[in-house]
């Protein structure tokens, strides 16, 4: 009778044993799925044309005003996206880049979530160079480099773009700025690596898309931290829509520099 007792009392411990195991599993699966991101779609959107750009002026953390190209592109990029349901967006707290921002969800006919003003998404701070002209700029970056440069402002900024990285280049115009206040590469790669997880983790617990307007010099910088060597050089125009995934701390880069809402107008 005892040898029974003692057999059922084994067997009832293995059961209980095999049950809590199970349970445990059971709920180790489901902590790790709701650890899972659900994928978010990030539309990265340079601001439209300023007067800046129009004036051949470095434009930075300086700002100035969309003309009414700007404001008719980013409408464009608007119209475009109108059945895209966002779940939040994001500029910095730069004039250019907020209006850009306003107008494409002014197009949308679904609910607008708020913009969300984030410096991390700012352009580069060109230092002393800031509202001087473009031309002075390069110049200034050709010469140091002692490189034989043609004289023409595109030709010029092109060579340049051939012949240097983004973070060589960067971090010449920190060399050559006579005020020594530019940001190194560096420095605009950091604040860009901490903007983006701020963002990414409030969006990726529901998912959805995402709308981020930032400039054309941080948006190379932006997709190099997150999807190293998938930039190569790419231009990134006024309201370029650059398209990215995120799931599971993983990005993916579906199309750099989109201008095909802009071209609509042409």
């Amino acid at each position: 009778m005892k040898k029974k007792i003692i057999g059922i009392v084994s067997l009832l411990s293995i059961l209980l044993a095999i049950i809590v195991a199970g349970t445990s599993g059971a709920n180790e699966g489901l902590a790790k799925e709701s650890k899972q991101s659900k994928e978010t779609t990030i539309y990265l959107v340079r601001h439209g044309k300023t007067w800046f750009n129009t004036q051949n002026q470095v434009q930075g953390f300086s700002d100035s005003l969309l003309t009414e190209e700007g404001e008719t592109q980013a409408k464009l990029v608007g119209e475009g996206l109108e059945e895209v349901k966002f779940t939040a967006a994001y500029s910095s707290d730069l004039g250019r880049q907020r209006k850009t921002a306003q107008l494409i969800l002014a197009q949308n006919g679904n609910k607008i979530p708020p913009i969300v003003e984030n410096k991390g998404f700012r352009e580069k701070n060109f230092g002393g160079f800031e509202g001087q002209s473009n031309d002075d700029m390069n110049l200034a970056v050709a010469k140091a480099l002692n490189l034989d440069y043609p004289e023409g402002s595109d030709e010029l900024w092109d060579f340049l773009k051939d012949q240097l990285t983004e973070e060589e280049l960067a971090n010449k115009v920190a060399d050559v700025d006579p005020t020594k206040t530019a940001e190194t590469y560096d420095q605009m790669k950091q604040r860009v690596e901490k903007a983006m997880p701020q963002v990414m983790k409030k969006a990726a617990k529901k998912g959805g898309n995402v709308l981020i307007v930032s400039s054309g010099g941080i948006i190379p910088i932006l997709l190099e931290s997150v999807a190293p060597g998938k930039y190569q050089g790419e231009k990134i125009a006024n309201c370029s829509v650059t398209t990215l995934t995120y799931k599971d701390g993983a990005y993916t880069v579906k199309k750099i520099g989109d201008t095909h809402f802009v071209d609509q107008k042409e």
